[in-house]
């Protein structure tokens, strides 16, 4: 899976969270958010993350920044391992690396105005004079399609719409390589989404900016992805260029989603798959393979088995037995 171009390099990832109880809170157990997931990102691309609630993909992207510390794994930045890191160079290391967050509400300081918001990375990494600051925030107004007068207003005085613009803003002013994007459009409503969907799209030709962009919605991610990755119970099960993963999808729960996303002509007919059963718990994932319980398809091996995740041909990786059959 090594591609030569890689910007970030994400190997055998892990977050898992512990469980305790008794009368001493002993650890009886694990939540497995995140297990095992690899996967590469190239220079300028986007990569597309989906699946169900729960399925791990937004832990996935804070264990990549370590906003939550990554339980096992390797997750490399332009050759440098960020698990190892001491606190203070992954703080430096953070120029590099940031996010936008899906709650533009909760994510700004209701006492902080926009202009502060901003300002902030700019400030905590030592970046320019007070003046200067004050001019990068006009211009980052500017660029996410905001007034300057903006700056002096405070959260609750914004659209959703407009708080995310303040959000990507931010996130852009230390002039980063790699934006993880967690659903930066679940909160919106419809036709803000697509406004603010262009905006990234322009900014990242402008920026050169790399996108690692976490969502449930299957039209969003065909709309802005370049790659997408399905994830299943913290498991990563298919991953592929979007156009092969959209049209000829391989692993039986991709095959399942892709179902359910309605088609615009009236006239289409799709069959719909129905999975049978509900998610299986985190703390007490089956043996095997994570999807065995609710496959269409299951066999022996998938129940004693967990498939690898392997290249299928064309950079299409899938973890499904069914393809070895």
């Amino acid at each position: 899976m090594v591609t030569p171009e890689a910007l970030l390099q994400v190997r055998n990832l892990k977050k898992y969270y512990p469980i305790r109880g008794g009368v001493f809170s002993r650890k009886v157990g694990a939540v497995k958010a995140v297990d095992g997931v690899s996967f590469d990102l190239k220079k300028g691309e986007t990569l597309g993350i989906v699946g169900e609630s729960g399925c791990g993909k937004s832990t996935t992207g804070r264990s990549i920044l370590r906003l939550e510390e990554p339980t096992e794994g390797s997750v490399q930045f332009e050759g440098t391992e960020l698990t190892s890191l001491s606190g203070e160079a992954m703080r430096r290391m953070r120029r590099e690396l940031q996010m936008v967050f899906q709650d533009p509400f909760a994510s700004l300081n209701p006492r902080k105005t926009a202009g502060e918001a901003i300002a902030e990375p700019l400030e905590v990494h030592g970046l320019g004079n007070r003046r200067e600051r004050k001019e990068k925030v006009k211009e980052l107004l500017s660029v996410v399609g905001l007034d300057s007068y903006h700056a002096a207003r405070y959260p609750h005085q914004f659209s959703g719409g407009q708080r995310q613009r303040i959000g990507i803003a931010r996130a852009l002013a230390v002039n980063p390589k790699l934006i993880v994007a967690d659903e930066p459009v679940s909160a919106l409503d419809v036709s803000i989404q697509s406004q603010v969907l262009n905006l990234m799209e322009d900014l990242q030709e402008k920026f050169d900016l790399t996108y690692l962009f976490i969502a449930h919605d299957l039209s969003v991610v065909r709309h802005i992805s370049d790659r997408v990755g399905v994830m299943y119970l913290g498991r990563m099960v298919e991953l592929a260029d979007r156009n092969t993963l959209y049209e000829r999808p391989i692993h039986p729960y991709t095959q399942a989603l892709l179902s359910a996303v309605p088609v615009p002509d009236p006239e289409a007919k799709r069959e719909r798959i129905i999975l049978t059963g509900d998610v299986p718990s985190p703390s007490n994932p089956p043996k095997g393979c994570a999807f065995h319980t609710r496959c269409p398809h299951v066999m022996d091996i998938c129940r004693e088995m967990r498939p690898d995740f392997r290249d299928h041909g064309d950079g299409h990786f899938a973890a499904c037995h069914l393809m070895d059959a």
